[in-house]
C-alpha cells in the first residue's frame, strides 16, 4: 500500500472500531493480543540473553546537541517527549478512565492492571532499544530517516542489503516510524539463535505483526476516548450528546474526532507529529500526577503529596521545554502553523490546569475541617461545599 493509502485506512480503521461495542471488538481483541505482546517480549528477552548481541550505536552520537535526521532537537530535553510511553505515559492515564474501567472484573484488580502495564511498558521500551542499537547506526539512520534527510548524512549502509534480503523485503530504506527498525532488529537477534537461523523472514513478519497489534489499540482506544470527551463537551450545550447510546451522537464525533487526527497523519510525518504527540502524552501525564496531587491533599495525606508533585512538576516543566524549541525552531520556521498552534494550546492549556491546581492546593492546605468519602476515607471539606 502507498504511504497515503495507508493514512486513509488507519483513520477509517479508528472510526469504526471506536464506535464499535467494547464487547465486539476492544475487549475480546485486547484479550487475546496481550499474550501475543507478552509472549514476544519474553522471547525477545530469552534471545538478547542467548545471542547477547553487542550494541553498534555508540552511547553519544554527533546529535546529542540537535540537528538529528529523525528528531530534530536536543538529547536533553528531546529524551522525555521521544520515549513516551515507555516512561511515563498520559495516555494510558486517559485510557483508566475511558476504557479500563469496563473491562475489569474486580477493584482490586486495578494496581495490577495499572501499574503492572507500565512496568512492562517500561520494560518494551528498554527491550525495543536494544533492538534498535544491535543494527548498525548508519543501517538503523537509512531505514529511520526519509531519503532526503540519509543523504544529507553522508553516511553508506553496510549490513542493511544483506538484511533486506533475510527478511525478504525489496527495500528497508525510508521506512520511518521505528516499527521497521524495531522488527528487523527483533529479527536480527532472532536469526542468529541456533537452529532457527534459516527464519529471519518469519521473524521480521512476526514482528511487525507484534507491532501491529501495539499501534492499532492505541489508535481505536485513543478515538474511543477523544470520542467521550468530545461528547462530554458538545453535551454540555446539546445535553441529548450526553446520552452514550444515542447512535448519531456516537458516529457525528467519531467521525469529527477521526478526521482531525487523521489530517495530521495525511499532511504529516513521524518528525512532525511524534513530537507534538510527545508533548500533549508526557503534558496528559503531568497533569494526571497533578490531580492526584490534588487528591491526596484532599484525602488529608498532604505529607504524602510530594511523591506525584515533584515528578509532575519535572515533567511538565522539561515538556513545555522542549514543546517551545520544536514551535519555534521546528514548526514556525518550516511554515506548519496548524502544528505550531497545536503546540501552543497544548502548552497553555497545561500552564491553565496548574494554575488551578496550584490555587486549589493552596485551598485546601489552609482547610482543617473534615469528613469520610463514600469509601471511609477521611477528606478535607472546604466551607462553601
Amino acid at each position: 500500500m502507498s504511504r497515503h493509502s495507508i493514512a486513509l485506512t488507519v483513520p477509517a480503521y479508528g472510526f469504526v472500531a471506536s464506535v464499535l461495542p467494547v464487547w465486539l471488538l476492544l475487549c475480546p481483541r485486547d484479550y487475546l493480543s496481550t499474550y501475543l505482546k507478552i509472549g514476544t517480549i519474553i522471547m525477545l528477552t530469552g534471545g538478547i540473553v542467548i545471542v547477547q548481541p553487542h550494541m553498534m550505536m555508540p552511547a553519544l552520537t554527533e546529535f546529542i546537541h540537535g540537528g538529528g535526521p529523525i528528531i530534530n532537537g536536543p538529547v536533553i530535553p528531546f529524551m522525555f517527549i521521544t520515549i513516551a510511553c515507555g516512561a511515563v505515559s498520559g495516555f494510558h492515564a486517559i485510557i483508566g478512565t475511558g476504557t479500563t474501567p469496563k473491562m475489569i472484573g474486580n477493584e482490586r484488580d486495578i494496581l495490577f492492571i495499572g501499574y503492572g502495564a507500565m512496568i512492562t511498558e517500561g520494560f518494551v521500551a528498554i527491550m525495543a532499544l536494544i533492538a534498535a542499537c544491535t543494527l548498525m547506526p548508519a543501517d538503523y539512520f537509512a531505514i529511520n530517516s526519509t531519503h532526503e534527510a540519509f543523504a544529507k548524512l553522508g553516511m553508506e549502509v553496510q549490513d542493511l542489503p544483506a538484511l533486506t534480503a533475510a527478511v525478504g523485503e525489496v527495500d528497508l530504506t525510508g521506512r520511518t516510524g521505528g516499527a521497521v527498525s524495531l522488527a528487523v532488529g527483533m529479527a536480527h537477534i532472532f536469526g542468529r539463535i541456533p537452529f532457527i537461523e534459516h527464519l529471519m523472514a518469519y521473524w521480521y513478519h512476526f514482528a511487525i505483526m507484534f507491532e501491529a497489534v501495539f499501534i492499532l489499540t492505541a489508535v481505536d482506544t485513543g478515538t474511543r476516548v477523544g470520542r467521550f470527551f468530545l461528547q462530554e463537551m458538545v453535551g454540555s450545550v446539546i445535553p441529548k450528546f450526553n446520552d452514550k447510546n444515542w447512535w448519531p451522537g456516537i458516529i457525528s464525533t467519531s467521525l469529527v474526532f477521526t478526521l482531525v487526527w487523521g489530517y495530521l497523519v495525511y499532511t504529516g510525518d513521524i518528525s512532525t507529529i511524534w513530537p507534538l504527540f510527545g508533548m500533549s502524552n508526557q503534558l496528559l501525564a503531568s497533569c494526571a500526577l497533578i490531580i492526584c496531587t490534588t487528591m491526596l491533599i484532599r484525602m488529608n495525606k498532604a505529607k504524602y503529596a510530594w511523591i506525584t508533585a515533584v515528578p509532575g512538576v519535572f515533567l511538565a516543566a522539561v515538556t513545555m521545554w522542549a514543546g517551545y524549541i520544536q514551535i519555534t525552531q521546528t514548526y514556525i520556521p518550516s511554515g506548519r502553523m496548524l502544528l505550531a498552534g497545536m503546540g501552543i494550546a497544548i502548552l497553555a492549556l497545561i500552564v491553565i490546569v496548574f494554575i488551578g491546581a496550584i490555587i486549589r492546593w493552596r485551598e485546601l492546605l489552609q482547610i482543617h475541617t473534615t469528613t469520610s468519602d463514600a469509601y471511609g476515607e477521611t477528606v478535607l471539606v472546604a466551607a462553601e461545599e
